[in-house]
């Protein structure tokens, strides 16, 4: 089945451009203008990834990004025109998986969908089931849920990835280089930081005390794990 892929820009001729592009590689694209529309097209309709651009009229991207991660984990690249880290780690924090600066190449686009959509689908590692359950957590590798005391938590793809990393391989401490290696690929320019960042959220969404964690620990000066 094809890609299906929402563009979201207030910029005609650069949403027509990267459309074109897209639909070149067999890509299915929908495309909105304003934040307002982003959000209502995808709470219509699953995505494969959203292109969400940071200035936009209505709603900013960020603002569209907080709300779709509300009731979705499909996978998010922001577009900004802004090189700032500040801005990029924003975004992250407001749930977006990956960021693009503008201008960009299409080649990188399209390189990036490919590997967030790998990424949402696939994991680096090895799972040795596709359910866990640690008390009141369990797992759905398979469907990619998360409960607590049946409560569903919403998770991004990467968050999940890095819990899932974690509780697989109990009392293993994986560095900052280590998580993004094998979460984000090889292919990924970011730094360390990002993964400071969806461990934090990560730690909000699933702790109940996230400065006195049960299921992601610091190890200070060497990493992050799952203690048993």
């Amino acid at each position: 089945m094809a890609a299906k892929i929402l563009v979201v820009d207030d910029e005609e001729l650069i949403v027509k451009g990267i459309k074109f592009n897209l639909t070149q590689d067999k890509m299915e694209v929908d495309c909105a203008y304003d934040g307002q529309q982003a959000i209502e097209m995808a709470k219509q309709k699953q995505y494969d990834c959203i292109l969400l651009d940071v200035m936009l009229p209505v709603f900013s991207g960020y603002e569209v990004c907080k709300q779709i991660r509300e009731f979705s984990n499909m996978p998010i690249i922001m577009l900004t025109a802004k090189s700032e880290d500040s801005d990029k780690i924003l975004g992250l924090e407001y749930g977006a998986d990956d960021y693009i600066t503008k201008p960009f190449n299409i080649m990188e686009v399209k390189a990036r969908i490919k590997a967030v959509m790998r990424r949402n689908n696939t994991s680096g590692f090895v799972k040795e089931s596709d359910y866990f359950n640690y008390g009141s957590l369990k797992m759905d590798r398979r469907n990619k849920l998360v409960t607590i005391s049946g409560k569903n938590i919403n998770l991004t793809a990467k968050e999940f990835d890095i819990l899932d990393l974690l509780l697989s391989h109990p009392n293993t401490v994986y560095s900052r280089e280590e998580l993004l290696k094998i979460v984000w690929g090889d292919e990924y320019p970011g730094d360390v930081r990002t993964v400071d960042v969806h461990v934090r959220r990560l730690r909000e969404k699933v702790e109940e005390n996230p400065s006195n964690p049960k299921y992601v620990f610091t190890k200070w000066g060497a990493g992050y794990y799952f203690h048993d």
